[in-house]
């Protein structure tokens, strides 16, 4: 090559290179969104996630779930785009009521903070591994997961290589090859749970399970009856699981749940945190945090976040006026108590949250086979009856959720004549609303299939005795709570606190379970896995009862007065017979105000009884 060729061949380098860099530049965003939901998880922060996400591009480049991911992020970047057009001409008016509206919403806020009470956050370090490595004892020391077609949670040898849960097993073996993969055990898992659920209660018998691996604990009352400061109450219940249950945990506490959560991520594995109940500590902890560290932020919103500016909770206080206009009200409250470091100081077992749905559906491959479709929706009408018989409800809504094998998702609704819970119910009611979906879609091929019942009602039965009465509750659940600062003020009236977080936390947990189907999709072997998991990994437990070993004395309810009353023949009789004499009836119509008499009418002998007044 002579010296007057060089020049060319130079240009041509650079513009491959320019063109390399172009194609970067392009992806650059779809790359870090490939990188998965899981990227805050503990074990991470060594790992070059440039390298991982050049992996996972290259892997799964060309892919109906790659092509899916594309689409997504570009409507994401034209959002993005709408959203700082919408930023720009904000910038061009007079917000100063917007501000003043932000300024007086943080003053009402701050009033509502409650530092009284210590909320604990426990999570337990890598738990299916850790389960299987309890049955394994070689596997502690080298890489491994659970799962075969996507991992659902790795050992911290793992994660050095830059796996984590909610990746495809293909890619996980690219970036380790030396991984072992296990199969799931949710029987295994369920009972291992369980013996650290009963540790749980000996410190919180109305302690909140999040998961089957991780619980909300209201330490507050421990800590004052045996005289204990929360660090070192925290590290007896840790040292207590390892002994008991061969696990480890690593727990997070502050002076509430957001907090909480937010602490038990700071030291794992085997380790704790804690925020201080102050309130300075408290601005200053949360002023430099990320916000994708918080529940509730996604990638999604992470990244709509960013581009206005906003990369740490401190950050909102800055943007604190377009905040409502660009993203809603629901989202400038859950931010503006992001920036506060405001959350839930109230704890109580996840079987008394009110449910709004139970639901069933099933991955798998494309299928477009008519009657194959049919016995695919009926068995899962099947499975939603178990689930229904189960949590025992059943529902005035029945929605029916198909994923196309574009990725496309449709729902669809009926109310039915009745609440139904029962599999032929469920199916005759949904099939219509399946035929009709044929019809508008021509030749349909599906990858997932979902019923889901909505506005629930109770099939439970309360305890009636012998007299038709709602039997007493146990002295054991009413006491505990009630001695909870929290819960004692007259003027509580019992509610639960409602916090914006919730919906937010639903949404990031949704972005999660859909990153997992669609990547299941990617082997026969993670669709058999993730039905199982759907199935066995989401079900709410009932708290542990703990046994104090005192006895509890048996008690009857009074049909007349409704007081408690020894439980033994004579004694009940007795007081029955004193609330039925006529002194007794005297005396209660002494006491009732007239105005508050209101006497059946005397024209309609039918009517007439006793009557106390009310």
């Amino acid at each position: 090559m002579t010296s007057a060729e060089a020049p060319p061949a130079r240009k041509e380098h650079v513009v491959e290179g320019a063109v390399t860099v172009d194609a970067v530049a392009e992806h650059a965003s779809l790359k870090h969104q490939l990188l998965g939901p899981s990227l805050t998880k503990a074990g991470q922060d060594t790992v070059d996630q440039k390298k991982v996400s050049e992996i996972i591009y290259n892997a799964s480049k060309g892919s109906k779930f790659f092509n899916n991911e594309e689409v997504k992020d570009k409507n994401l970047t034209h959002k993005i785009e709408r959203i700082l057009a919408r930023k720009a001409q904000l910038e061009k008016v007079d917000l100063a009521s917007d501000l003043r509206r932000a300024d007086e919403c943080i003053a009402e806020l701050e009033l509502t903070r409650d530092l009284t009470q210590t909320i604990v956050h426990v999570d337990c370090d890598a738990f299916y591994a850790a389960v299987e490595e309890l049955d394994r004892p070689e596997l502690k020391h080298v890489p491994m997961a659970v799962g075969k077609g996507v991992l659902t949670t790795c050992n911290y040898h793992a994660r050095k290589f830059g796996c984590r849960s909610g990746m495809a097993g293909f890619v996980a073996m690219k970036l380790c090859p030396q991984l072992i993969c296990l199969p799931l055990n949710f029987k295994k898992y369920t009972a291992k749970a369980q013996e650290v659920r009963a540790i749980f209660a000996t410190y919180d018998p109305r302690f909140e399970s999040a998961s089957m691996d991780e619980a909300y604990l209201n330490i507050t009352e421990y800590c004052e009856d045996n005289d204990i400061d929360p660090e070192e109450a925290v590290t007896r219940l840790r040292n207590e699981v390892f002994e008991k249950a061969q696990i480890t945990v690593s727990a997070g506490i502050g002076p509430n749940g957001k907090i909480a959560k937010i602490c038990s991520n700071r030291n794992k594995p085997n380790g704790q945190f804690r925020v201080p109940n102050d309130r300075a500590t408290v601005l200053t902890f949360m002023r430099d945090l990320p916000t994708r560290k918080v529940n509730g932020v996604g990638r999604v919103f992470e990244r709509e976040l960013d581009a206005i500016g906003v990369k740490t909770c401190g950050d909102i206080y800055s943007q604190r006026a377009y905040l409502s206009k660009l993203f809603g009200e629901k989202a400038f409250h859950f931010l503006i108590n992001c920036y506060l470091g405001l959350g839930r100081t109230k704890v109580q077992p996840a079987e008394e949250h009110e449910r709004k749905s139970v639901g069933m559906e099933s991955t798998f491959r494309d299928m477009s086979n008519k009657q194959e479709l049919r016995e695919k929706l009926r068995w899962i009408a099947e499975e939603l009856e178990k689930d229904l018989a189960r949590t025992q409800f059943k529902g005035r809504t029945l929605v029916l959720k198909i994923k196309l094998h574009t990725y496309e998702v449709l729902t669809r609704q009926v109310i039915p004549p009745k609440a139904v819970h029962l599999a032929e119910d469920l199916y005759t009611y949904a099939l219509p609303m399946f035929t009709k979906l044929e019809k508008e879609i021509p030749g349909m091929r599906l990858r997932l299939m979902g019923l889901r019942v909505t506005h629930l009602v109770s099939m439970k039965k309360c305890g009636i005795d012998f007299f038709g009465m709602v039997k007493r509750t146990s002295s054991t659940d009413s006491d505990t709570g009630t001695k909870r600062k929290a819960l004692a003020t007259e003027d509580d009236g019992g509610d639960w606190e409602v916090w914006p977080d919730e919906e937010f936390e639903e949404a990031a947990r949704q972005e999660r379970q859909d990153e997992m189907n669609e990547i299941e999709s990617l082997s026969q072997e993670a669709l058999e896995e993730a039905n199982r998991r759907r199935k066995h990994g989401k079900e709410i437990l009932p708290n542990p009862k703990v046994d104090d070993h005192t006895p509890k004395e048996e008690l009857w309810d009074c049909p007349i007065c409704s007081r408690p009353v020894a439980a033994n023949d004579k004694d009940f009789n007795d007081h029955i017979d004193y609330c039925l004499s006529k002194q007794t009836i005297k005396e209660v119509v002494k006491s009732t105000p007239s105005t508050s008499m209101k006497a059946p009418s005397t024209g309609d002998t039918k009517k007439r009884r006793l009557f106390f007044g009310s």
